[in-house]
């Protein structure tokens, strides 16, 4: 491997580390996790991200779409697996997310056909609901965490905002790579000032192991409950279609027209990553589209910069030191940071909704009612309280709620009026991304 294909590689490391973090961060500390098991979600995360990547680089009869794409952890799963945890504990979140690979894993032939289902509007108005129900928790970091005593002190907000800034001017007066690291180096110059304001504590860092091997089921055995299952299922159907999109991107820039068995592949390899992720407790995994961003600004089109990327995060993901540098980063830190990063998922999915005829009354209705009652959901969780546990938990998450109310809503109104995917007709013809 030689040097100009490792420092693409680390490239694509770096612009999707921030991302890559995030979700293991938010999701530990809403449940409430100690600094070391806080330290072993962020390194095991790192590391089924670079066998998650590596999987979908290595074209093969069974999967594998060899495009180079880089898997992160999918901000789509992040409420449910909050509200999952909350309810029924961490062992029903692997349990459901296990059960959720499984499923893509061994229907991936057949979830093209699921993309009709999909279309601008829908897809359009999970992301928003997405986007918007994930803002408040990153307004309460802000504010420097929920129940903490210093919780909207001036010092807080301060640093938040100093982050949010840098952010800012690196997105106006930087192009090109500094640009894709911007939100990365927004945390870094926060988590310093914080340093400097004697807010970070270095001890849990020194503890640290510098090496260690990775545990199946380290937060104990999953468990297998329907309601949770169900909602998985539909996160990772939401998965697929936004993976979907990222793969005929792709081959468009790299010129590689795409077969259905191709994107088979790609479905069945990303099946894969979410199994591993339940297994070692990690995270439901989806191709991250800042990395085709920077495929776009390197032109470097190879899967050997990708597999570069993935042996990185893999060897990081095997340093617990390294991990739980990224555990000390301070709430009002990790706040601006993911309010821009948040605020970005509803403006993708806006610019997904611009090409939705809106002269069609009915596109309207569709994001009318799915917003409002994901949004309703996630204000008011107690609006389903009386319904039957299994029920309740698929929709008392306002991102599921959303979700069902749009795919349902678009079936009824322009199930006659849906065609079949732009795909290939046949698994031997190739399909040409307009």
């Amino acid at each position: 491997m030689n040097s100009t294909v490792l420092s693409l590689g680390f490239q694509h490391v770096m612009a999707m580390y921030a991302g890559a973090i995030l979700v293991p961060l938010l999701v530990g500390r809403a449940l409430g996790l100690n600094p070391e098991q806080l330290s072993y979600l962020v390194a095991i995360d790192l590391l089924t991200c670079g066998i998650a990547t590596l999987l979908q680089a290595w074209k093969n009869k069974y999967f594998g779409i060899g495009l180079p794409v880089v898997l992160g952890a999918s901000f789509v799963a992040l409420p449910p697996m909050i509200a999952i945890g909350s309810q029924h504990g961490i062992s029903a979140i692997y349990g459901s997310i296990i059960a959720a690979g499984l499923f893509i894993f061994l229907f991936a032939r057949y979830l093209g056909k699921l993309v009709r289902f999909f279309p601008p509007v829908v897809t359009g108005t999970v992301v928003v609901i997405i986007g918007l129900s994930l803002i408040p928790s990153g307004i309460r970091n802000m504010a420097g965490g929920a129940g903490k005593p210093d919780f909207g002190s001036l010092e807080n907000l301060m640093l938040s905002m100093s982050v949010i800034a840098v952010i800012l001017i690196i997105n106006r007066f930087f192009k090109g790579f500094a640009r894709a690291l911007s939100v990365l180096l927004g945390i870094i110059i926060g988590t310093v000032l914080a340093a400097m304001m004697g807010r970070i504590r270095f001890h849990e860092v020194a503890e640290a192991s510098w090496f260690h091997i990775p545990r199946p089921f380290y937060f104990g055995a999953p468990s297998f409950e329907l309601g949770p299952i169900l909602t998985m299922l539909i996160v990772g159907l939401v998965i697929v279609v936004e993976s979907t999109g990222v793969f005929l991107a792709l081959g468009k820039i790299c010129n590689r027209p795409l077969t259905r068995e191709d994107l088979a592949r790609g479905y069945r390899a990303e099946g894969l990553a979410i199994i591993l992720g339940g297994i070692f407790n990690a995270f439901p995994y989806n191709t991250f589209a800042q990395n085709v961003g920077l495929v776009q600004l390197s032109r470097n089109k190879s899967t050997n910069v990708v597999v570069a990327a993935g042996i990185i995060l893999v060897l990081l993901g095997l340093v617990p030191k390294i991990a739980a540098l990224a555990t000390i980063i301070p709430a009002p830190v990790l706040g601006g940071a993911t309010v821009i990063l948040f605020g970005m998922v509803v403006s993708s999915g806006i610019k997904m909704l611009s090409s939705v005829d809106f002269s069609n009354q009915h596109n309207a209705l569709i994001i009318a009612c799915s917003i409002s009652l994901g949004l309703g959901a996630t204000v008011v969780p107690e609006l389903f309280s009386q319904l039957p546990a299994g029920l309740k938990i698929i929709v008392s998450d306002g991102v599921i709620t959303g979700s069902l109310t749009a795919v349902f809503m678009n079936l009824f109104f322009n199930f006659r009026s849906m065609s079949p995917p732009a795909l290939a007709h046949e698994e031997t013809e190739t399909a040409h991304v307009s």
